[in-house]
């Protein structure tokens, strides 16, 4: 019972998180294609990129809304953070100028801040996807049984 409250906070906040990203970049969505543009690292991509986040963060959403697709949806956002998380530390570290492409108030974080703060979120959905898989593995053995 602990264990599905945990993962139903950990699976709300990702949502809130995927959303409002995702209603931010397509609310000002040139001026996100732009900020892609003018990134050093993505400026190949950027308008692939411009609509194919934003998707994905949507269809995430959609999946940790739903007990038989959440696991899934946890997976897809562990690798979606991590990747977030690898950009960030790769733009500081080897670009001149860091464009940032978030929206809102994320925009107005330090590149440290938020480095921070994607790696909280990717270490929250790590734990809720180890949560859930042992669950659901539990859950299994038990019907088997």
């Amino acid at each position: 019972m602990k264990r599905s409250w945990i993962v139903d906070t950990i699976c709300c906040l990702l949502i809130l998180l995927f959303v409002y990203a995702a209603t931010s970049k397509l609310s000002d969505y040139q001026k996100f294609q732009i900020q892609l543009k003018q990134s050093p690292l993505l400026m190949g991509m950027a308008n692939w990129i411009a609509w194919f986040v934003p998707l994905l963060e949507i269809t995430i959403s959609i999946l940790l809304m739903f007990s038989r697709t959440r696991l899934f949806g946890l997976y897809l956002s562990f690798s979606l953070m991590v990747l977030f998380t690898g950009y960030i530390i790769a733009i500081t570290q080897f670009a001149d100028h860091i464009p940032c492409s978030c929206g809102g108030v994320l925009q107005d974080m330090t590149w440290n801040q938020h480095l921070y703060f994607n790696i909280v979120f990717t270490l929250l959905t790590l734990s809720g996807t180890i949560i859930l898989y042992k669950n659901q593995r539990h859950s299994i053995a038990i019907n088997q049984a």
